[in-house]
């Protein structure tokens, strides 16, 4: 691996959705999220973080230095241990405990950062039965929010199937699905140097990062998603470790504005305009755009 990062970067991402549902919510029915007070579209950090480590898997093949810690039935215990299998000089501490020698923890916890992406990038809580410690992530997201308010649909769907032998009668069995017709989404996200120096985040790391967010909604179709899309990402990139301006003001010259009527539904991501303000970026500080 090469050696980490030394730029900070913000980002802010766009991406929609046509006649599916981003983001279920467990607590209200699998219902698209939304803020209750202004009823704007919500998708959590941890649904886009789950498919930054989808596509990842996909791309590497869950090979080391690009394992995935947080996976789809993985036994986080097992993973912990293998940080311990492969530093036999190591003495195994007890349950729940890191070994006390300091350098020895360290080289436990360095050990899952070099080979798992997930932890390189976005920090791990580690502290289970067996311990190999914490670490804070420099790649973080706030949760992505509508450009409008949105008003999710409920579809009554039919299955000519029936579970059960004793139902065989039945013409039919009858469920439901939750839509948003259209919507456009902006997450803002933030890569720290500092962090990325603790973790061994690196260039390579970065450049996957980008990769995924551009990418990792090609990898996740399904029918309950429908039809998703990345529209946009712009990258901030600092010439420092440490920052060249504050990140709500790189944030402020991104602003997503309706194209036509707004008294219109959008339907479509041509019903907004994006518009970037590059004439305010302070001074060390640059723009990329891809998408």
């Amino acid at each position: 691996m090469s050696g980490h990062i030394t730029n900070r970067y913000e980002f802010v991402y766009l991406f929609d959705v046509e006649n599916g549902n981003p983001n279920g919510d467990p607590d209200a029915g699998n219902m698209p999220r939304v803020d209750p007070e202004t009823n704007h579209g919500l998708v959590t950090d941890v649904c886009l973080k789950r498919k930054i480590r989808n596509y990842i898997e996909f791309l590497k093949g869950g090979k080391p230095p690009f394992e995935i810690y947080v996976k789809e039935k993985g036994v986080l215990n097992q993973e912990n241990e293998k940080a311990y299998l492969n530093n036999p000089k190591i003495e195994r501490p007890a349950a729940k405990k890191l070994p006390k020698n300091v350098e020895e923890a360290r080289l436990i916890t360095r050990w899952m950062c070099d080979n798992f992406y997930d932890i390189r990038a976005f920090g791990a809580v580690m502290t289970t039965e067996v311990n190999c410690g914490q670490v804070r992530g420099p790649v973080q997201l706030n949760f992505a929010r509508s450009a409008d308010p949105i008003v999710p649909v409920e579809i009554s769907i039919t299955r000519m199937a029936v579970t059960n032998e004793r139902d065989l009668e039945k013409e039919r069995t009858m469920g439901r699905k939750y839509i948003v017709p259209y919507a456009l989404y902006r997450a803002e996200g933030y890569v720290s140097a500092k962090l990325g120096e603790h973790t061994g985040f690196s260039e390579e790391d970065l450049a996957l990062l980008w990769e995924a967010l551009i990418n990792m909604f090609d990898h996740d179709h399904s029918a309950a998603r429908g039809k998703m899309n990345a529209r946009g990402l712009y990258i901030f990139k600092h010439e420092s470790a440490l920052g060249n301006a504050p990140a709500h003001r790189l944030f402020d010259l991104i602003a997503i504005k309706r194209a036509g009527d707004n008294d219109v539904p959008a339907r479509s991501f041509s019903d907004y305009r994006v518009m970037v303000d590059r004439s305010g970026l302070p001074p060390g500080v640059e723009i990329e755009e891809k998408v």
